[in-house]
């Protein structure tokens, strides 16, 4: 199944004025233009959400798509300091990120709530990017046997955070394979090892739904991406696009790894 390549960035809490987002986003606007080949988003904070709005251009379908952090699992309510996958619908907001490791990691979100961030944003028919994956390289039990982690992990977290996904609405999903001692380490994950990833994603899905509905979701990797590893992940680990974090805050090196990926 020919598949869009699908490259997102996270900006995570950067940068710290409206100036430099305005910068870093007209600047890969620019180069965006003249590549047609990949869906491009990007996940600023939500407080710079309104440059996208404002810039963005209807009529041409290779603009950048925006995309979103998190967000809260009802539409509208008393939960101070949230905000609601409508809200961020209204801001033409295309992709939402679930569960990201940071995400799991500091603010201790659990599987139950990225379950219903995840159904909230189908319900409102966006498209959740749900992330996956183990937090150690190599693990061990308590009589030094090497454990399988990412096996047991990348599972449990699919089965978790899609219970209840109706067949009808998976295909919306996008899951995100990152794996967290690769994430802004320096330290990528082999192609190999990303694709043995992929391969247990489809797998998990196959199980939860059937083969052909599997085969729909797109799969990206992400952790410590850039323009020199960037392709590798697309041709050799057969991933379907990719989740850059530090690398989307050069728009230079964010252009290059797009373009090196549809070459």
């Amino acid at each position: 199944m020919n598949k869009k390549l699908l490259i997102v960035g996270n900006w995570k809490c950067n940068p710290v004025t409206q100036k430099e987002a305005e910068h870093l986003f007209v600047s890969i606007k620019k180069e965006i233009k003249k590549i047609n080949e990949v869906e491009v988003v990007v996940c600023p904070p939500s407080i710079y959400s309104f440059l996208f709005k404002q810039g963005k251009n209807k009529s041409k379908d290779n603009e950048i798509q925006l995309g979103a952090q998190n967000c809260f699992w009802e539409n509208k309510g008393s939960y101070t300091g949230e905000l609601s996958s409508l809200m961020l619908k209204d801001f033409e907001c295309k992709y939402i990120l679930i569960g990201h490791s940071e995400r799991r990691d500091y603010f201790k979100e659990a599987d139950n709530e990225i379950n219903k961030k995840i159904k909230s944003v189908l319900k409102n028919r966006l498209k959740p990017i749900l992330c996956v994956g183990e937090k150690s390289r190599d693990s061990f039990d308590s009589e030094g046997k090497p454990i399988n982690e990412m096996s047991l992990i990348i599972s449990e977290q699919v089965e978790k955070g899609l219970a209840g996904v109706s067949q009808s609405r998976i295909s919306d999903v996008v899951i995100a394979y990152e794996p967290v001692w690769a994430i802004g380490t320096g330290i990528p994950c082999l192609p190999d090892d990303a694709m043995k990833a992929a391969l247990l994603i489809k797998k998990t899905l196959t199980n939860l739904y059937s083969r052909s509905i599997a085969e729909k979701v797109k799969i990206l990797y992400g952790g410590s991406v850039i323009s020199q590893n960037a392709v590798d992940y697309i041709k050799s680990a057969s991933m379907d696009g990719l989740l850059i974090g530090g690398a989307s805050l050069n728009a230079s090196e964010f252009v290059r790894i797009i373009n090196k990926v549809v070459l």
